[in-house]
């Protein structure tokens, strides 16, 4: 306690006196969206009270919630290092002792580059100040095409439940259910405590019918949405299409088990037939004569 005390007396009494400078780091930005494969400038400019920038160090820092910090860049004396994983997409400063400014430019971002960068600079012999800002980074993608599918028995009075899922997508994409057979269209869907013919926007993409009926058969289109645009999935709700999937699994199981019964047959046959070579060669061997099938050899 006595040592943090003495430390930082001392640095106010050298700020009081004037022997502390100060330096400013400040970036007009605060959140910065860019999409999948796009550029971003992400700015940093900073103020110095020491007109002497010989000392200045420069350190760009990223930080998401997948990964622990990692320096990503860092500048001094005109001498620039770069991470590997950001070599041939990262742009350094240019000439920030005279520019005051640190900004850097980042290209083909990912979603893995999504989360908070942080641009630090120190001018030695500058200890007090802001020295630090920090930008976070979004990476929008549009939805990939959606999978739908249906679940549950595709009959009068049973539950049945409608599913979509985008595999890809930034923001998380909204999903909404809408009638898509012309005929129909116009008809309402039985949805919890909804009456229309268009579902609410839900971040699960799951449509429940608790008790279908025959108005509620037809063809269905789940759109998933945000930002970027939408990707839409049909599907059928059919109770034809149920009972043709049962019937076609059933032909195809009896199907598979006539292969296998065939291949089986084919085995123990060949097998059969190499035996009954294997003994005619072996008693024409002996008596000099050879057995012709059907003909019993004479002792």
């Amino acid at each position: 306690p006595n040592l943090a005390f003495r430390i930082s007396f001392l640095l106010y009494f050298l700020f009081f006196t004037g022997l502390v400078e100060l330096i400013t780091v400040t970036t007009p930005q605060k959140y910065v969206n860019v999409t999948k494969g796009g550029n971003v400038l992400l700015q940093c400019m900073f103020v110095s009270t020491e007109e002497e920038t010989s000392s200045l160090t420069i350190q760009w820092e990223f930080d998401s919630s997948k990964t622990c910090i990692s320096f990503i860049c860092y500048y001094q004396s005109g001498k620039v290092a770069i991470t590997s994983s950001y070599e041939g997409r990262l742009q350094p400063p240019f000439s920030p002792e005279i520019s005051k400014n640190a900004s850097i430019t980042l290209s083909n971002m990912q979603q893995s580059d999504a989360g908070v960068y942080s641009c630090d600079i120190h001018n030695f012999p500058d200890v007090e100040g802001r020295s630090q800002a920090n930008i976070i980074v979004n990476v929008f993608e549009k939805p990939s095409v959606p999978f739908c599918s249906v679940h549950g028995n595709v009959e009068t009075g049973h539950p049945v439940t409608l599913t979509c899922h985008s595999e890809h997508g930034s923001p998380k994409p909204a999903y909404t259910w809408t009638r898509a057979d012309a005929a129909q269209a116009t008809k309402t869907l039985m949805l919890p405590q909804v009456c229309n013919s268009v579902s609410p926007a839900t971040p699960t993409g799951v449509l429940k019918f608790s008790n279908v009926s025959q108005f509620e058969f037809g063809e269905y289109q789940c759109n998933a949405s945000n930002v970027l645009g939408f990707e839409a999935c049909t599907v059928e709700l059919n109770p034809e299409l149920g009972a043709g999937v049962i019937a076609g699994a059933v032909i195809g199981a009896i199907l598979g088990c006539v292969l296998i019964a065939l291949v089986v047959w084919f085995i123990v046959h060949t097998v059969k037939k190499q035996k009954y070579k294997a003994v005619n060669v072996f008693l024409g061997s002996q008596s000099g004569v050879r057995v012709l099938p059907g003909v019993r050899k004479l002792s």
